[in-house]
């Protein structure tokens, strides 16, 4: 199980990987798309790692894709994250710090699907979304992808 490890700057402890968020709304933007994770059962945005070789919207799409079977376009960077207090230490001894891009998608097309990384996949009001087991941050991005800032915002 992928554990989370907090103090003063830990994540000195690790290596640095890039990765990506996104956050679809219905229509009436009163909805966010949510999966839950096979791998712990919690509730997140799409997103994952960045590979070599590959832009930041290009990781976004494709994680999208591989998590939800939809084709999506990145409209808006919501914002930066990366906290130099949380190291993330996976089952296979990696630890990391992630900076995360965060991003706000519309889809392009495609249909809903589960993945293996995907035990559900829906579309959640916030007063839902409060009463869910939430992957880490994933309430605050929903929240600053909800302001609109005229430009992106910076957290750790």
């Amino acid at each position: 199980m992928t554990r989370l490890h907090y103090g003063d700057r830990i994540s000195r402890y690790g290596r640095l990987r890039i990765g990506c968020s996104a956050i679809l709304f219905d229509a009436a933007r009163r909805r966010v798309l949510l999966t839950r994770r096979a791998d712990n059962g919690e509730w997140c945005l799409p997103g994952g790692a960045m590979e070599a070789g590959e832009s930041v919207e290009e990781a976004c799409v494709r994680e999208f894709y591989e998590e939800t079977g939809l084709i999506v376009r990145p409209v808006r960077l919501v914002g930066v994250y990366s906290n130099r207090d949380l190291l993330i230490e996976y089952p296979d001894g990696n630890r990391i710090q992630m900076v995360v891009l965060h991003f706000e998608v519309e889809w392009q097309s495609g249909e809903m699907k589960l993945s293996p990384e995907t035990l559900e996949i829906g579309f959640f009001d916030l007063e839902q979304i409060q009463h869910m087991k939430l992957l880490g941050h994933h309430y605050q991005r929903i929240l600053d992808s909800l302001e609109m800032r005229p430009s992106p915002i910076l957290r750790p």
